[in-house]
């Protein structure tokens, strides 16, 4: 049976962040995500999640300025020092929350220039090493250029070569199936030839973004190609309701009653 996680930063967003984790449990979800805890106490949040028996699946790293427009710092220069901090503050949060997966992102830059390439896997490389023996795995997500223009990483296919050149075990591919549809396409090879590499899973309908059950994609199917490829984990609804999050997750009643009807 799949295991969805509600993403807070989309989801039911018609409430204050902390509340959100209890409208995801009363939903039905048996986990949650979201972009950034920074903003709250880790044990505000933690208490969120121990009151409403949630996991929580995956954060992202700091992302840099993010008001500003920034988008992770890991491929600019000069930047060391508080990419390291950002890093050590990650893990803190993790520790506190018991987030086994962070997500660094890239930051905006050229892949094919040689010296943001060059920083970007120098610096993934660095993160792994403390994530991975603080006992987490590290993530790095391709992300389409139409929906984040000059984002560094923005191919699955660069994301497999980039982790052939980080070379590390600690880290794995975030494979956003919204994403992934728009810069790569052939989803059922594309994940069969990720396999074990896929370390977190994020779904949305294809071009719209909503409820992922509609669009260019059939959910159902990805689902299973994604079980035959060995894929366990959680899978992050991260998608813009179209039109309110409890009245859109009729398709959500609808997987469950297929998993169901399946075993």
């Amino acid at each position: 049976m799949t295991k969805f996680a509600a993403n807070l930063s989309m989801l039911f967003t018609e409430l204050p962040f902390l509340d959100r984790f209890a409208a995801a449990a009363e939903a039905g979800f048996g986990a949650v995500e979201f972009l950034f805890p920074y903003e709250e106490e880790a044990a505000e949040i933690r208490e969120r999640l121990d009151a409403h028996g949630l996991e929580l699946a995956l954060f992202n790293l700091p992302p840099g300025d993010w008001a500003a427009g920034e988008r992770g710092i890991a491929c600019l220069p000069g930047r060391d020092e508080e990419f390291l901090a950002g890093v050590a503050l990650a893990l803190d949060y993790a520790a506190a929350l018991g987030c086994p997966k962070l997500h660094l992102m890239a930051g905006l830059g050229d892949a094919a220039d040689p010296g943001a390439r060059e920083r970007y896997v120098a610096r993934v490389r660095q993160a792994a090493e403390l994530v991975h023996a603080a006992g987490r795995t590290l993530l790095i997500e391709p992300i389409n250029p139409i929906g984040m223009p000059g984002y560094f990483l923005n191919s699955v296919r660069l994301g497999r070569e980039l982790l052939e050149e980080i070379d590390h075990p600690g880290v794995n591919i975030q494979l956003d199936l919204f994403h992934a549809q728009i810069t790569d396409g052939d989803l059922s090879r594309l994940i069969a030839a990720l396999g074990e590499r896929i370390g977190h899973v994020q779904i949305a309908s294809v071009p719209e973004r909503n409820e992922p059950d509609g669009g260019e994609t059939n959910l159902g199917y990805l689902m299973d190609r994604l079980a035959e490829a060995g894929y366990r984990g959680w899978v992050g609804c991260e998608y813009v309701p179209a039109a309110g999050t409890v009245a859109g997750l009729g398709w959500l009643d609808r997987v469950h009653r297929s998993d169901r009807a399946a075993r």
